[in-house]
């Protein structure tokens, strides 16, 4: 791997673990939401990042063991230490695999949690009737999906260069539309498609105020560097010089000192049985 690959790696590595500081009590939400009939004994989490889902689980279903499958070596490190540190080694599984590609042997989950990473794949259709094939009779599927990447400032925010950060989503957005050709999709019915019963659907509002939680102006600002990194060549020169000034921590227009600064999302969480 790459010098510049391992530092995208460990950037977005750091961006999860402050999804999960921030949206923790969102995600325990959900997973307590999830229609299980009986308590899980194996889950899978599948594209599961720095273990965001996985450590959700574990706290929710405390007899479960967890199968962690995610792409990156990095990411799946991070959860493993993490799961040291919480004293929850023997009960977490890391896979490394590329769920385009072969899949490894995974066993009978009786759940699979599958957040942000379905549209990742190249053919949803096919991972999912695999998923479907693998769970246990009566097992669990949930699918959660962000609408978006999360938005920071208030609409017409920052003063000092209104709509700023929607012309850096505009770009990142068009990009990833391009890219993910299943971002977006109606995961009710690519569930229905693929051989599951829906079993219930959830749409969640977030809004998570600065003032509630110290790491939203952290999220903030690693969120709005990497955007920026991405976006500064197709920005305008005057959109360039206030995302420089939103940037810089000497600055009175530092994203810290942003009026209205919050976390602004919608999530949608699908649960679908075989």
């Amino acid at each position: 791997m790459s010098h510049e690959s391992r530092n995208h790696q460990h950037s977005h590595g750091d961006i999860l673990d402050l999804d999960a500081e921030v949206l923790g009590e969102h995600n325990a939400d959900i997973v307590a939401w999830l229609p299980v009939q009986t308590p899980p004994r194996h889950v899978i989490d599948l594209g599961s990042g720095t273990g965001t889902g996985t450590f959700a689980l574990l706290a929710r279903f405390p007899e479960a063991q967890v199968t962690a499958v995610d792409s990156s070596a990095e990411h799946l490190q991070r959860l493993a230490v993490k799961a040291d540190e919480l004293g929850l080694t023997d009960r977490v599984r890391t896979v490394q695999a590329d769920l385009d590609a072969t899949w490894p042997e995974l066993g009978e989950p009786d759940l699979v949690w599958a957040s942000a990473s379905l549209h990742h794949v190249a053919e949803p259709e096919q991972a999912l009737r695999r998923i479907h094939d693998l769970l246990a009779p009566g097992g669990v599927l949930a699918v959660v999906e962000l609408s978006g990447f999360p938005r920071f400032l208030p609409a017409d925010g920052p003063a000092h260069q209104p709509g700023l950060e929607e012309r850096c989503h505009a770009i990142t957005d068009r990009r990833a539309n391009e890219r993910l050709r299943h971002r977006g999709a109606d995961w009710g019915s690519v569930l229905a498609g693929t051989g599951f019963t829906l079993a219930g659907q959830r749409a969640l509002t977030i809004d998570i105020e600065a003032a509630r939680s110290e790491a939203v102006g952290r999220y903030a600002l690693q969120s709005l560097q990497r955007i920026g990194r991405a976006v500064a060549e197709e920005l305008s020169p005057d959109d360039r010089a206030a995302l420089d000034q939103l940037l810089d921590a000497e600055s009175p227009n530092h994203v810290l000192r942003q009026p209205g600064l919050a976390v602004r999302t919608e999530r949608t969480a699908w649960a679908a049985a075989r």
